[in-house]
């Protein structure tokens, strides 16, 4: 029934129409998640999905550049509206939010209440994204800001220590099959590597020994991932679009690990 049910919901979205492809560059937090989204909108309405997963802002930036996509789904509401406001999409929409956790390496004894005292410590690998290019990156330097506030001096020596292992045009990449932050703590380039929770939650299912651990109230980050249509999408591109932020599709969204987007 509840198959039917999306079917018939997806029809009214695009209507009678000869099968389409569908360009979709969406942030690699996303893989997971939407890759499942797309799988039920495909199966309902026959249509294709194909995507382009990256960081998000390395993909802005390509798009800016004339490639071409039908959808822009980021892991921040700035990259898309800087399309938008450039003339090239229509608006943007919060379609999920997430946070930022810390990934830990198996016997390195931390908990939200010593994570700051162990990222720190000059003994301590501290990995993250790279700013600009990897919105992740952006938001563990808003944890290094906010970490200002309890220990004077935190920022500036967190900024300065943070390896940027992923998230650049020429980051290592994983062997196939592995997450690239578990790959990272598992090959001992970061003790630490904070990142987004269903990044850090996908990892200790690949590696159950290393460690998910929140962030303090006070360092806590949350995440607003935005999605835009771009000018000139097909009537089916713009069905995708209304699944991704439907009920159904948000379900999908939430048994991935990502929070509602309202």
């Amino acid at each position: 029934m509840r198959v039917a049910v999306i079917t018939l919901a997806i029809l009214a979205m695009t209507g009678p129409a000869m099968s389409e492809t569908i360009q979709l560059y969406a942030a690699g937090s996303l893989k997971a998640a939407l890759s499942d989204v797309a799988k039920t909108y495909e199966t309902a309405s026959g249509n294709k999905v194909e995507a382009k997963w990256g960081a998000s802002g390395l993909l802005k930036n390509d798009i800016a550049g004339g490639a071409k996509t039908d959808i822009f789904a980021s892991a921040n509401m700035e990259h898309p509206q800087a399309l938008h406001d450039a003339g090239k999409s229509g608006v943007v929409v919060l379609f999920t939010r997430n946070r930022l956790c810390a990934l830990v390496r198996p016997g390195l004894q931390v908990d939200s209440t010593n994570l700051l005292e162990q990222m720190l410590d000059p003994n301590v690998k501290l990995g993250s994204s790279t700013p600009k290019a990897d919105p992740s990156g952006d938001y563990a330097f808003e944890v290094f800001a906010k970490a200002e506030a309890l220990k004077p001096g935190a920022r500036a020596a967190l900024e300065k220590k943070a390896l940027l292992l992923v998230g650049a045009a020429d980051s290592a990449v994983p062997p196939p099959g592995r997450t690239t932050y578990g790959w990272h703590i598992a090959e001992g380039r970061a003790d630490i590597f904070l990142t987004y929770c269903t990044n850090a939650m996908a990892a200790q299912k690949e590696n159950p020994a290393q460690q998910v651990v929140a962030l303090p109230e006070k360092l806590s980050v949350g995440a607003d991932y935005g999605l835009t249509v771009m000018n000139g999408a097909s009537p089916a591109a713009q069905a995708f679009a209304q699944f991704v932020v439907s009920e159904a599709g948000q379900k999908i969204m939430e048994s991935h690990g990502f929070a509602p987007r309202k």
